[in-house]
């Protein structure tokens, strides 16, 4: 497939679920996003550096450190973010990839569209996050 036909492919249930266009669409989606969040990282780090060397007033030196421990909290979760990308990535090559890890059905390609590292249908999550609440409010 050339890279035109990957760039305007897009899944439909008129085929057959996870064939090889599907898993190839998913698997660029997937790296794209990676790629994505790491070239953000790096330039996250270099901006970092830069400010900090650049900030004789006190008050700004406390600013710029508040939006660094924020910016810090945005790239942690972004590294966990990866972890799942991996994950996803991993379950592709053995075949598990856009089935739900709790009932082995197809997790719809909406779903896995919107949200492409997804291991729950959308009703299995739901379940999930109905259990996750009442074990919380006990």
């Amino acid at each position: 497939m050339s890279a035109t036909e990957t760039e305007e492919y897009r899944p439909s249930d008129d085929e057959p679920f996870m064939n090889e266009r599907q898993l190839e669409y998913f698997r660029k989606k997937l790296l794209d996003w990676k790629e994505d969040i790491l070239r953000a990282s790096k330039d996250t780090l270099g901006q970092l550096q830069e400010d900090s060397l650049h900030l004789p007033d006190a008050a700004d030196r406390a600013s710029s450190e508040s939006d660094k421990a924020l910016e810090l909290r945005t790239r942690d979760r972004q590294r966990k973010l990866i972890s799942k990308i991996d994950a996803a990535l991993r379950r592709i090559d053995t075949g598990e990839y856009g089935f739900c890890e709790d009932t082995g059905e197809p997790i719809s390609l909406g779903r896995l569209e919107a949200r492409p590292i997804a291991t729950l249908s959308l009703e299995a999550q739901e379940r999930h996050e109905r259990q996750e609440k009442v074990h919380r409010d006990d």
